[in-house]
């Protein structure tokens, strides 16, 4: 069954030669028209500081992005979709450019205008000005925003001041990929599409949580960009806390956007602070030295390109967090992220509490039921149940029930992106971070930061591809876990 189309749009680009673009936005936008959802009237107009004509920065598009695109890439497809596409240089300082820009759209304007700002955030404020005081900022207008959205609580807060001056809350769209991934549907509609889960779901039947998102890469050539980040602010502040609310949170009372989201921002609000001491004891920085991934030599992390010598920016994160409400007092969460660990992997585990008592046997080390909500590099869904080993004695081993989604589903999945672009197009906010919320979770966030700086203590060192420093494992260790898949 093919995708209703959506409505007439006009979409502008920001940053339109850049890696996002090139990488995963005009892939995803390609992979919506051959799904047939690109109306007649669609225009994409891509913007950078290059001035460079339409047709160089069509064969740059096809250059750089062909190896995103389907396989077998029917070239009078790709031509069709080119069609759509157009470009404009203009520095994000000049009105001037901005009334060029404008010109663009004086013929057909369409009802739904998107403007997707992939560039750094000391250019929303100008460029939101700049574009409503050329006349683009129409009633059906929307921006997205791309992480990184500040440093701390206060930048945040001015970026949100100065955008939400042009766009109303209802028009702004703060984007997080994760959100848009299969996986993260498919833990909605498990958890509220089902009557299975919902008596087991907290306290007293769940033993403990863990969500882990890690990856093999290093900086990848953003040195520059990533030591004034680090993982807590790159990864914990937006993707693993938003993984955290969607698993915590108490059934909304629809599907309406801002009703998912209340409940999320509930999950926020009801975090344990972590300040001082409570971050030494509960919290793991780390720092990737030079070790071999895949069996390939990499470099450490003060090696990489645009590190400085003495940087204590962690690439590595994980936290022990608790959750102060009714359902979930007394289980505890362990969040953990990382650059160049020993594989990609994004786990999202449920471990129930053992039975009160056991009359079987069972072999030594087997854990009880457990519930793995996979996001890389397979979605999947897998329950751990206890059966009957076969033979004469009555002894029990665990036994794997497992969905794999693209195995089981014929249909092809949507892209993270190809979902929230589309999703922006039609008005629909509810996979996309609202002010109060991104507000909470900075002040969640900020104490673990300001407790960092006012430490001496660098962050522990670990091999690249392994799982990270050894401090990690001890976090969990104490209360008597271990990371699910460390080897």
């Amino acid at each position: 069954m093919s995708a209703a189309p959506l409505p007439d749009f006009d979409l502008v680009l920001f940053g339109g030669t850049g890696d996002l673009a090139m990488r995963k936005l005009l892939p995803a936008l390609f992979r919506r028209y051959l799904a047939g959802q690109f109306p007649a009237r669609a225009r994409i107009v891509s913007v950078a500081r290059t001035s460079i004509e339409r047709d160089d920065y069509l064969a740059q598009v096809e250059e750089n992005s062909k190896k995103y695109l389907p396989a077998g890439l029917d070239a009078t497809r790709w031509t069709a979709f080119s069609r759509t596409l157009d470009y404009v240089g203009l520095d994000a300082n000049s009105p001037d450019d901005y009334v060029r820009l404008a010109g663009k759209f004086k013929a057909n304007p369409a009802d739904v205008r998107v403007f997707f700002l992939s560039t750094a955030p000391s250019l929303f404020e100008i460029i939101c000005r700049n574009l409503a005081a050329a006349g683009l900022v129409t009633p059906g207008a929307r921006v997205v925003l791309e992480k990184p959205l500040g440093q701390d609580r206060q930048s945040a807060e001015q970026i949100n001041e100065n955008v939400g001056a042009i766009f109303p809350e209802k028009q702004i769209y703060r984007i997080d990929h994760y959100l848009g991934k299969e996986a993260v549907q498919n833990l909605l509609a498990l958890r509220f599409g089902n009557a299975l889960f919902e008596p087991l779901w907290g306290r007293g039947r769940i033993g403990h949580v863990q969500i882990t998102v890690g990856e093999q890469l290093g900086v990848e050539g953003r040195g520059a960009f990533y030591d004034q980040t680090g993982a807590l602010r790159d990864m914990v502040q937006n993707h693993l806390l938003q993984l955290l609310c969607i698993m915590a949170m108490e059934p909304p009372v629809s599907d309406h956007p801002d009703a998912v989201r209340d409940e999320k921002l509930k999950v926020l609000r009801a975090l344990r602070p972590l300040s001082g001491p409570e971050v030494a004891a509960n919290v793991v920085r780390g720092q990737y030295r030079a070790g071999a991934v895949n069996g390939k030599p990499v470099v450490g992390y003060l090696e990489e390109k645009g590190i400085p010598a003495d940087s204590t920016t962690e690439t590595f994160v994980a936290l022990k967090a608790h959750i102060d409400t009714w359902r979930w007092a007394g289980v505890p969460f362990y969040l953990r992220t990382g650059k160049r660990l020993q594989e990609q992997i994004g786990d999202l585990v449920i471990h129930f509490e053992d039975v009160p008592h056991s009359i079987f046997e069972r072999a030594s080390g087997t854990t009880a039921n457990r519930l793995v909500i996979s996001l890389q590099p397979r979605d999947s869904i897998t329950l751990t149940i206890m059966a009957k080993n076969p033979g004469e004695t009555m002894r029990l081993r665990p036994v794997d029930l497992r969905l794999d989604m693209q195995e089981t589903v014929k249909t092809p999945q949507l892209d993270a992106y190809e979902r929230l672009l589309s999703d922006v197009i039609k008005g629909n906010l509810t996979l996309f971070m609202r002010r109060d919320e991104l507000d909470v979770a900075w002040r969640w966030i900020d104490p673990i930061r300001e407790a960092w700086a006012q430490s001496d203590e660098r962050p522990k060192s670990y091999t690249a591809g392994s799982w990270g420093p050894a401090a990690s494992s001890s976090l969990i260790g104490r209360d008597g876990y271990a990371w699910h898949g460390e080897l």
